[in-house]
């Protein structure tokens, strides 16, 4: 079988050179000149040298990846880097968004993945008031795979313009882009079960939880953390604590009771518990202790409302009756669009709660961030900032044509600045810049945590915010996901 692939027919040939090594040092008697060459050991210490000098020639990333490895396994504290690069809405103008993420060192002048970046995140609304769909979607394929082949990773999440392409409501669909696709069916088609509709359902999500360290869990790692329980002597307390969502004491039990309420409604719900004698601890308020239990950013397209009954486990809540929402809307008849005709609607067998994501208090519509009045909302931030386990919040949606926004010394941060040419706004990027560095001797444990968070603009850069403080912990010596 022929390999087309340029990669891996480098790869292979690359491979069969040290063994050409060993034959040529055999075949001209190398190794009596030099007696070391014949051993076993040596040739295999060779081998592996020069193996890795070619990985890390060939796929640069894996030198990073090697040198932590490394570290760890000598007990040597490093500086931790993340670099993260998020962009609001795009609406079907390719032109400017590759102008976009040029300049925020995402992709290079071929419009292809550089490998400067540690985390992409698009935060929905690349369809509509536009012709470049097909190529749009398309391209955020190509980086999610050029991405994943250097070790980062990009994050999509629908808009609610997705959301109403997916129903049926093309109100803001142009003639121009139907085009593209050739017939209204074939459009349907594309955006239901076929390409772009089949990369919505596998790699795009409404909602993004991003830790900022990977100690805390990768991407999407849901908030508060899953229950575990354990046991203490019955000597050392006799009650059994349930404690809510932020560590609070909601109710004491016996430890023969197999129901325990959750969060304030205390809804119930049976468990497998032992009968053992003893007390019951629910760890699920041990995240509260770790000093980087909220050093992550939540992204969503509209914002998250305080009044949203869904928002915790964050992301997963949310995200779950999305991917159930979409199934439905993606596998029912497809209905006649409108315009012309009337709005299609939910599904009949949509759930009161799949209803209440798509509707104005939910991720996709909300807009009470961008327009709600200072005092208002940093009064309420912080209650939703606890509760998804984050320090701050980035949407899209609400645009400002003159700057990205930020509300609340960076709690909230609004980066659509309108750069489809359909709003003609300013093309803009947001960009954070992550560190945890080691200060003092090994055995204080005492780290640096910097966050510089910076908006970034086609003639300069701006800094939103800068974030210093110090922290202890064991944090070096966790297993990187990257490491793998």
């Amino acid at each position: 079988m022929v390999m087309t692939n340029a990669t891996r027919r480098t790869a292979v040939l690359f491979a069969f050179i040290p063994i050409l090594g060993l034959y040529l040092i055999y075949t001209f008697r190398l190794h009596y000149f030099i007696p070391a060459i014949a051993t076993w050991p040596t040739q295999r210490q060779i081998v592996a040298e020069f193996s890795t000098y070619m990985r890390h020639r060939m796929f640069p990333w894996t030198k990073k990846q090697d040198a932590l490895k490394q570290a760890m396994e000598n007990g040597v504290r490093t500086p931790f880097r993340r670099h993260i690069v998020a962009v609001g809405d795009m609406h079907g103008d390719f032109g400017n968004a590759r102008k976009v993420l040029q300049f925020a060192g995402v992709v290079d002048d071929m419009g292809d993945w550089t490998g400067d970046v540690d985390f992409f995140v698009q935060t929905g609304d690349i369809i509509d008031r536009g012709d470049d769909t097909i190529k749009l979607f398309t391209w955020m394929d190509q980086l999610r795979t050029q991405a994943h082949a250097t070790g980062a990773t990009v994050l999509n999440l629908m808009g609610n313009h997705e959301w109403m392409n997916a129903i049926g409501d093309w109100r803001y669909v142009y003639p121009s882009e139907l085009k593209t696709f050739g017939t209204i069916a074939a459009r349907q088609r594309m955006l239901s079960t076929g390409r772009i509709g089949t990369s919505w359902a596998r790699n795009y999500t409404t909602a993004a939880r991003l830790p900022l360290h990977p100690s805390i869990g990768p991407p999407n790692s849901p908030y508060p953390p899953q229950l575990s329980v354990h046991f203490q002597k019955e000597s050392e307390t006799d009650p059994r604590e349930v404690l809510g969502p932020l560590g609070e004491v909601l109710e004491e039990r016996s430890p023969d009771d197999h129901t325990e309420s959750v969060g304030k409604a205390k809804a119930k719900r049976k468990i497998n518990t032992p009968r053992r004698k003893g007390k019951i601890h629910y760890e699920d308020a041990t995240h509260l202790r770790d000093p980087l239990s909220h050093s992550a950013i939540s992204f969503v397209h509209g914002g998250l409302s305080p009044t949203f009954s869904n928002l915790a486990p964050f992301p997963s809540k949310i995200n779950e009756l999305a991917h159930s929402l979409l199934f439905k809307l993606q596998h029912r008849k497809q209905p006649r669009v409108s315009p012309p005709n009337p709005y299609p609607g939910l599904p009949l067998s949509s759930t009161y709660e799949e209803q209440e994501l798509y509707d104005g208090n939910g991720p996709l519509w909300y807009r009470g961030w961008a327009m709600m009045d200072e005092e208002t909302v940093c009064r309420d931030v912080d209650a939703v900032l606890r509760k998804t386990g984050t320090k701050r919040m980035v949407m899209g949606h609400t645009p400002d044509f003159h700057n990205i926004v930020s509300r609340c010394d960076g709690k909230i941060i609004i980066i659509d600045t309108g750069i489809s040419h359909a709003y003609g706004g300013v093309l803009s990027a947001l960009s954070i810049h992550y560190t945890l560095a080691p200060i003092g001797e090994d055995e204080d444990k005492k780290w640096l945590e910097t966050e510089i968070v910076s908006a970034l603009y086609a003639d300069r850069r701006e800094v939103i915010v800068q974030d210093e403080r110090e922290i202890v912990g064991d944090f070096w010596s966790f297993e990187h996901e990257d490491l793998d």
